[in-house]
């Protein structure tokens, strides 16, 4: 089995843990891949979500020999077998304490900001991670949970190794898996996409844990102001394309997402700047612009004006929504979906109040640049230097309200601290700066000469 992302590997694993909804349950992950596989068990459980910020105690002659762990509350769990053979003394070992919590602090107010951590006492505590390897994060991290007061511990992972029950055997009262292969190499194999997820993942995963989701019904509006925020089907010419629509109480705008694999509505990233537009009050629809069978076509990646129609009729789809038919729309596109963003924005009904652009390509979209109308941001990592060209060449053709924004220290995918947070900053008040005008107003008259 293959998970096509650490999304899907939550909402599988969910699944497996249907029976335990309704009870006392707090849901915990281990940052930072843990974490949104987390966010999934803990919306579908309806539970609150926590991180479980653990440190592995290392002897100190030989630091990948764990004598023990910490974790936050001043918890700590030895080894004393380990503690008494490798001849560590109180001194030593509180030295390598001492350094680990000064990690293991910072670690969880980076997490958790201003939030009180979630108290485990009394509830059952459902340990998650995106797989286990060796298991000794694992290990620690319920012995910690077990330590600040949990009354049961249930261990829950996408993928394990067959014999991960025997290795962990007393750690958890119940462990839950979602497939055990054989050749067992690496947590890593059995994801699609298995990219590294960031300190700022990680607490966009924890707020949008923590937001209550009223559901609304899709065949009308609701009776009170409402938060709605569910898993979508629009049907796009002869295919349906599965999306994710959030719209906050008292939205004032909606954003709709465009990424050109295919990804959209998976994409940690994507979810990440989603999350940030949310608490600023901008209603959000991430959703996949190819289906799953269309994705495995590179070609189709890469065919800009099929990307733009879907995108065109997607549009056409959230504007009847009864919460969002009298918003303003903007677009943010990533990859080749910004290409497509662009070019959709470029159609003479398209209404479009502004365009933000993540490590695009909006070159691709080249022969529709000029008729843009709608205000364009191009945000680019300030490492990305062969996309930091193709922008600037986009750029010279734009003819509307055009800003080149460049992030220090980012790569393509934004992966570096803080620089996916400043991009999504960027991208919240391009959208609030121009979006709250409306699309007539926000685009001004016909397309003039450029600014910059």
């Amino acid at each position: 089995m293959e998970f096509a992302d650490r999304v899907d590997a939550g909402r599988r694993l969910a699944a497996k843990l249907g029976r335990l909804q309704g009870e006392d349950l707090v849901v915990v992950g281990l940052p930072r891949g843990g974490v949104p596989v987390a966010l999934e068990v803990a919306r579908a459980l309806d539970a609150p979500l926590d991180v479980i910020v653990v440190r592995k105690l290392g002897v100190p002659f030989q630091p990948e020999l764990g004598m023990g762990a910490i974790g936050e509350g001043g918890v700590r769990v030895l080894n004393a077998g380990v503690v008494r053979l490798a001849r560590v003394s109180s001194d030593e070992l509180a030295a390598v304490e001492q350094r680990e919590r000064v990690e293991l602090e910072r670690r969880a107010r980076r997490f958790r900001g201003d939030r009180l951590p979630v108290r485990l006492d009394g509830k059952t505590v459902v340990v998650v991670d995106d797989g286990i390897a060796t298991g000794s994060t694992a290990r620690a991290a319920c012995q910690v949970a077990r330590a600040q007061g949990a009354s049961r511990i249930v261990l829950a992972v996408p993928v394990a190794p067959p014999d991960w029950t025997d290795r962990l055997a007393g750690d958890a009262d119940e462990f839950v898996c979602v497939d055990t292969p054989e050749p067992f190499f690496g947590v890593g194999q059995f994801y699609a996409d298995f990219s590294q997820t960031t300190d700022d993942e990680v607490t966009a995963c924890l707020e949008r844990g923590r937001r209550p989701v009223v559901a609304v019904p899709t065949d009308g509006p609701a009776d009170d102001p409402a938060v709605r925020d569910e898993e979508v089907n629009v049907q796009a010419g002869p295919v349906r394309l599965a999306g994710h629509l959030t719209v906050p109480e008292a939205a004032v705008e909606v954003v709709v997402f465009a990424h050109g694999s295919g990804s959209s509505r998976h994409s940690p990233r994507n979810r990440f700047v989603a999350a940030l537009l949310n608490q600023a009050g901008l209603a959000t629809l991430l959703f996949d612009l190819l289906s799953p069978e269309e994705e495995l076509d590179r070609a189709n990646v890469f065919d800009v004006e099929l990307l733009a129609r879907r995108l065109d009729e997607v549009t056409t789809w959230l504007r009847a929504q009864p919460e969002t038919r009298d918003l303003p729309v903007g677009y943010f596109g990533a990859s080749t979906g910004a290409a497509a963003a662009l070019w959709a924005a470029a159609e003479s009904h398209a209404r479009i109040a502004a365009v933000v652009s993540r490590g695009g390509r909006p070159d691709l979209a080249g022969p529709r640049l000029a008729a843009v109308s709608a205000p364009t941001l191009l945000i680019v990592g300030g490492r990305d230097h062969v996309v930091i060209d193709l922008n600037r060449q986009a750029q010279a053709q734009l003819r509307c309200e055009n800003s080149l924004a460049i992030v220090p220290g980012a790569t393509h995918l934004f992966e570096e601290p803080g620089t996916l947070q400043a991009a999504a900053e960027l991208a919240r008040d391009w959208f609030k700066g121009h979006l709250a005008a409306g699309p007539e107003e926000a685009q001004g008259p016909e397309p003039g000469p450029e600014r910059r």
